[in-house]
């Protein structure tokens, strides 16, 4: 069954809000899976889930790490853990306890951060977090997903309940297209989507990049330039074999993410390409430098993360 995809960008929802709602279809197929939040249940969206099962759910306060030692602990007791906070909180403040306490023993925590990149806006930089997936792509054991869409990210949810071990999950505050269609749509952790075939460049996108990378790519294939366009929402395990085949047929890349160019897509698409078949690569993300307050779509165009930014950096780089 092929993958049906909607360009049209009529139906918007936050990724934070898929993964609320998935907590709460998961929460009905096992018992054991548990919510912990860090008083930031109406921001996360485990509200909805708390509100289902008040019982399965736990404030934790103001302490990310604590919280992160309390899901440890749940998971060793055999309860499935899905830990919840900004993602400045859950990979920076608690960074420690995600490294020695869960992810050195293996254990069975879901590390769920909401608010990651520059689109969480207004609340600026302090809260603008674009070095997580750097950061946790750093950590031995530990899976890392970026969904694009609310589709993507309610089978990424489902996917993580039931495997066994760390996951870090990066969900979004901005509402962003609904790309997917639930019917056609299965979730493999590691596998990169192709979702549009060109034979002049690739854009490998991750994230709510995925649907600007789209954008772009028509933008382009109107002079005449064929962007082949993969959605790789797994950052680790990393897709070398789509990775590969792509740039084989293409020559050049190009990577697009809300995140740090330094030790995220950028960082882990260079590095198979390094060991294995060099290519020129430009990435298009954020520049080693801080975000800034601002509303989130104005911060995306600012920083030239938006459909009209990533075609003229291409434009360029062709």
């Amino acid at each position: 069954m092929s993958i049906k995809i909607d360009l049209s960008g009529e139906k918007k929802i936050a990724t934070r809000e898929s993964y609320g709602n998935a907590l709460v279809e998961q929460g009905k197929k096992n018992p054991n899976l548990v919510v912990l939040d860090a008083d930031l249940a109406g921001a996360t969206k485990t509200e909805i889930f708390k509100k289902v099962f008040p019982e399965r759910h736990i404030d934790c306060g103001i302490a990310e790490a604590n919280m992160m030692g309390i899901a440890a602990g749940l998971a060793s007791c055999g309860k499935v853990p899905f830990a919840s906070s900004f993602a400045m909180f859950a990979t920076g403040r608690a960074f420690e306890q995600v490294r020695n306490t869960i992810a050195h023993t293996e254990l069975n925590v879901k590390v769920a951060a909401t608010h990651a990149g520059i689109s969480v806006g207004e609340d600026g930089a302090t809260h603008q977090c674009c070095e997580d997936l750097s950061l946790m792509r750093s950590i031995p054991n530990m899976t890392v997903v970026n969904p694009c869409d609310d589709v993507e990210a309610k089978a990424a949810v489902a996917w993580a309940a039931e495997f066994e071990g760390p996951v870090y999950l990066r969900f979004g505050r901005l509402a962003v297209p609904v790309l997917f269609d639930e019917e056609t749509y299965q979730f493999e952790p590691g596998k990169a989507i192709v979702l549009r075939e060109g034979k002049d460049l690739t854009i490998f996108a991750t994230g709510l990049e995925v649907y600007e990378s789209l954008m772009a790519a028509e933008k382009l294939a109107a002079e005449g330039i064929e962007a082949e366009v993969i959605n790789v929402h797994t950052l680790k395990p990393i897709d070398e074999e789509t990775i590969l085949a792509s740039l084989t047929k293409t020559g050049k890349g190009v990577t697009v993410e809300e995140h740090s160019i330094i030790g995220g897509l950028f960082s882990a698409v260079s590095e198979v390409t390094a060991r294995n078949a060099p290519a020129k690569i430009l990435p298009i993300g954020i520049e080693d430098v801080f975000g800034e307050s601002g509303p989130a779509k104005d911060l995306l165009k600012r920083y030239q993360l938006d459909a009209d930014g990533i075609y003229a950096k291409i434009k360029a780089f062709m």
